[in-house]
């Protein structure tokens, strides 16, 4: 049974979203869905969001929110890319029944599409880039432009999707119970995310995360290593200023050695240096995971989901 109804953004911040057309999905054994088809913004192209609500959820209690991105492959095969769902519903219900985590719910955002590189390119880092080196990011999108977009999704998340959850769901509504989570290009905007707006956001996962950044990093065979080091340079560089001291945020890296995985341990291991000399805690407050054998896929984030969940939610 589905229910459809309109809410009305209310608030200062809400001014110029108008209605939101909600749908309402009946319970499961799972959990349920809360589906908003087209989330308008001022910032970017309205999108899908899911909200996932647990199969105890009840509002006179209190949750946490994990905001992830990919949102269409996040918890039906139908709807995902080629190697199935990440099941999130299926590990939250998990670990909640082991008491591993606390109450959460989670709202997934469907990426973009063709605008899912220029969106989830960590921008600040990559306009100090040359133009050479900035045209192997952002592919170009349906409309024919190429130019970064990540600061307009973020505020897009900030500014008007995190209040309208906060004002409609009973959330905790602090940066230690706030969380984001991604892979690949998704790991650097939640990692960006956390970075921009660490008061907003307590912690990110942030599995077989692109640090190379580029879009196409096979132009060449084998791999432009060179280029490849100068494009994640930069963002490590922005790290070095722009990250949130240690003590009040927690941070998820994971790596494979398969497919573009093969690429990241490099640059992971000098991000890990750079997470000691901020004063990061390894097990305590920042995590970097390494899977053997495991390639770049939804399934191999599916097969380890539990352990970023597990840290930022314990």
């Amino acid at each position: 049974m589905v229910q459809r109804r309109q809410i009305l953004a209310a608030g200062l911040s809400f001014g110029l979203l108008g209605s939101i057309s909600v749908t309402h999905a009946a319970p499961q054994a799972g959990g349920r869905f809360v589906d908003i088809e087209s989330f308008p913004s001022q910032f970017i192209t309205p999108r899908k969001v899911r909200i996932w609500l647990p199969p105890d959820y009840n509002e006179q209690e209190r949750y946490d929110s994990l905001y992830m991105h990919d949102g269409q492959n996040l918890f039906e095969p139908a709807a995902s890319f080629a190697h199935g769902a990440w099941e999130v519903d299926k590990h939250l219900v998990a670990l909640r029944a082991a008491n591993a985590i606390r109450p959460t719910i989670v709202v997934a955002i469907w990426n973009g599409q063709s605008y899912r590189s220029r969106e989830y390119g960590p921008q600040e880092p990559i306009e100090t880039l040359s133009p050479a080196l900035q045209a192997r990011i952002p592919r170009p999108s349906a409309d024919g432009g190429t130019s970064p977009q990540a600061d307009a999704y973020i505020k897009f998340i900030a500014e008007e999707l995190v209040p309208y959850i906060d004002q409609h769901f009973p959330t905790i509504a602090k940066h230690d119970h706030r969380f984001l989570m991604g892979s690949s290009m998704g790991g650097l905007i939640s990692l960006y995310a956390l970075s921009k707006y660490p008061s907003l956001f307590g912690g990110a996962g942030c599995l077989s995360i692109h640090w190379i950044i580029a879009t196409n990093p096979q132009l060449t065979t084998p791999p432009d290593r060179t280029s490849l080091a100068t494009i994640a340079r930069s963002y490590r560089t922005w790290l070095q200023q722009h990250l949130p001291a240690a003590g009040q945020h927690k941070i998820y890296f994971d790596h494979g050695d398969q497919g573009l995985d093969a690429l990241y341990g490099e640059h992971q291991q000098q991000i890990d240096q750079l997470m000691r000399e901020k004063h990061y805690q390894q097990d305590k407050d920042w995590v970097t995971r390494y899977f053997a054998g495991a390639d770049h896929n939804e399934r191999a984030w599916r097969a380890r989901l539990a352990e970023p969940l597990r840290f930022l939610l314990k």
